[in-house]
């Protein structure tokens, strides 16, 4: 189905899934929604850490559409899961946003991974967590945030494993889509971006890393709630994790290539 169609299916609830290996080849994109108040602060964040929070869109205040992101979007209900945060903690998860909507809220739409995954299989790239029929893993880290306001935080990653030749070639086509998190972060050991154990997933589906792989690890669009959760914000939102926004966008509008 097209990316127009899928959103419909969201928004008559019929899909409230994962969206990994969803319209293959059109761009995902993580949301963040903040109040008004500190979205100045929120879009300064993003662009002093420009891998974890490349910004897509961000919508009007008080607007739930995102028109340059694709047909008759609505944030409220096209996006198959939101998670709620409130004084800094996770307050629960929400199908749809049409009760908790302000007029001060303002939509961030940020770039996600999930959207190269689809080069990565037509380069002949073999990407596990789809193979397992999961979503991607995904883990906090050690690794600090460029703080600003009252925003802060540490990296959040995705894994995929491979070996050294597809490590090589994943690093090679990844990093021309800088506008979906670009190029790994860190590949190899896990301790030394603060993960004890890839087997421990903080957030998403899982995978798995077998003989002769490599965990390999791209900045994650979930370290924006993880920003929130620093911010102590009275109310913040951001998508499930793995439950993306699912734009018209062709992968093709963003290469830098």
């Amino acid at each position: 189905m097209t990316p127009y169609e899928f959103r419909q299916s969201v928004r008559r609830g019929e899909f409230t899934g994962n969206t990994a290996g969803i319209c293959d080849g059109y761009i995902q994109a993580n949301v963040a929604i903040l109040p008004k108040e500190v979205a100045d602060d929120f879009a300064g964040f993003c662009g002093a850490n420009p891998q974890a929070c490349p910004i897509l869109a961000v919508s009007e205040a008080g607007s739930p559409y995102l028109p340059t992101l694709g047909k008759d979007i609505d944030v409220r209900t096209d996006v198959p899961g939101f998670f709620i945060y409130r004084d800094g903690k996770f307050a629960g998860e929400e199908r749809t946003l049409l009760q908790l909507w302000r007029d001060d809220f303002v939509t961030f739409a940020i770039g996600c991974s999930y959207s190269f995954e689809h080069i990565l299989k037509t380069a002949g790239l073999r990407i596990r967590h789809l193979e397992l029929g999961y979503g991607v893993p995904a883990y906090n880290t050690n690794i600090p945030n460029k703080q600003v306001g009252p925003f802060g935080g540490n990296l959040v990653v995705s894994m995929r494993p491979f070996n050294a030749a597809d490590t090589i070639r994943a690093i090679e086509i990844t990093s021309g889509y800088p506008n979906v998190h670009g190029a790994p972060v860190h590949f190899g050991d896990p301790a030394a971006i603060g993960i004890r154990d890839v087997d421990e997933i903080d957030y998403g589906g899982r995978s798995e890393v077998r003989d002769g792989e490599y965990p390999v690890f791209w900045a994650c669009g979930v370290t924006p709630q993880v920003a929130m959760i620093s911010a102590n914000l009275p109310l913040g939102i951001g998508h499930a994790p793995g439950h993306m926004l699912v734009t018209d966008l062709p992968l093709s509008t963003l290469t830098s290539n």
